[in-house]
C-alpha cells in the first residue's frame, strides 16, 4: 500500500494540490502545505495594486498630520487596522486627553467591529487546528484575505496555509507600501488631484459584490448607508460610522430574526 493512501483523511498534515467537492469540504479538517501556502499568496496578486495605493495614501495621510516615518510605519505594521487607521489619523488630537483616547478607542473599535464576525465564520473551518496554530494568522486578517478565503472554502478547500499565504503578502504590501506614500505626501497634498479621495469608498464598495446574496441580505446594507448618510449630514465628525454600524447590525438582526420564524 502506498504512502498516500495510507493517509487519514483528516489528518492536519500537506496534502496533494487538488480541489475537494463542496459536499464534503464541511467534513475535512484543516491543515497546513507548502503548495496552500503558495497559493494563497497568489490569489491577492490581483489585488496588490490596489492594497499599495491605499497604503501610500495612509503614508501621505500620516505625514500630513506631523507624523514621522517611524510612527507611521509602527502604526501601520502594529496596529495593521487599514480604515480604522485613517480614521484615527484624521481625527488625532492636538493634545491627547482621557476623553480624546476614549473617541478614538469607540471609533477604531466601531470600525474593526466587524473582525469578530470574521473570526467567528472561521472557526468551522480553522478552529481544527490548535489554538497556538490559529491565532497569530488571526491577527493580521484583512478583509479581503477573509473574503478570498471563504471563497476557497466554499469551493471545498481545506488548507489553512491558504488563508496564512494570502494575508502574510499582503501584510507586507500594506506595511511598506506607506514609505513611498509618506515621502510623496507633499506631492499629493490634494488627494482629489489623483482621485485618491475616492480611493476608500471605491474599496469597500468593491466587497458587496462578491458578497451579494440576493436583494433581501442587501437590505441592512442599505439601511446602514441610509443612516450613515444621514448622520453625517446632520452632525459633524464621525458619528456616522458607529450610527451606520449599530443601524445595519440591528436591521440584520430583525430580518434574521423574521426569516427564522418564517421557517
Amino acid at each position: 500500500m502506498s504512502e498516500t493512501s495510507r493517509q487519514q483523511p483528516d489528518a492536519p498534515i500537506a496534502r496533494p494540490d487538488h480541489q475537494p467537492s463542496v459536499a464534503t469540504h464541511e467534513a475535512r479538517g484543516a491543515y497546513w502545505s507548502r503548495a496552500g501556502l503558495l497559493d494563497g499568496a497568489r490569489s491577492v496578486v490581483p489585488l496588490l495594486p490596489g492594497i499599495t495605493t491605499f497604503g501610500m495614501a495612509f503614508g501621505a495621510l500620516a505625514a500630513q498630520k506631523g507624523f514621522s516615518l517611524a510612527e507611521a510605519l509602527a502604526m501601520t505594521g502594529i496596529v495593521y487596522a487599514g480604515m480604522s487607521q485613517f480614521v484615527a489619523v484624521q481625527s488625532w488630537p492636538d493634545m491627547l486627553t482621557p476623553s480624546s483616547i476614549a473617541a478614538l478607542v469607540l471609533l477604531t473599535a466601531t470600525v474593526n467591529i466587524r473582525f469578530f464576525l470574521i473570526g467567528a465564520s472561521l472557526r468551522p473551518w480553522l478552529g481544527t487546528l490548535p489554538a497556538w496554530q490559529v491565532y497569530p494568522p488571526l491577527a493580521i486578517a484583512t478583509d479581503l484575505g477573509w473574503l478570498l478565503a471563504t471563497r476557497y472554502r466554499e469551493r471545498g478547500g481545506a488548507d489553512a496555509s491558504y488563508f496564512l499565504g494570502g494575508h502574510v503578502v499582503t501584510y507586507f504590501f500594506w506595511t511598506f507600501a506607506a514609505v513611498p506614500g509618506y515621502l510623496l505626501a507633499e506631492r499629493i497634498a490634494n488627494p482629489k488631484t489623483f482621485g485618491i479621495d475616492l480611493l476608500v469608498p471605491a474599496f469597500f464598495a468593491a466587497f458587496l459584490i462578491p458578497s451579494w446574496r440576493g436583494v433581501e441580505r442587501a437590505v441592512p446594507w442599505v439601511i446602514s448607508g441610509i443612516v450613515a448618510a444621514v448622520v453625517d449630514w446632520l452632525t459633524p465628525g464621525y458619528w456616522f460610522i458607529i450610527a451606520g454600524a449599530v443601524a445595519g447590525s440591528i436591521s440584520a438582526a430583525f430580518l434574521g430574526e423574521e426569516r427564522a420564524n418564517a421557517r
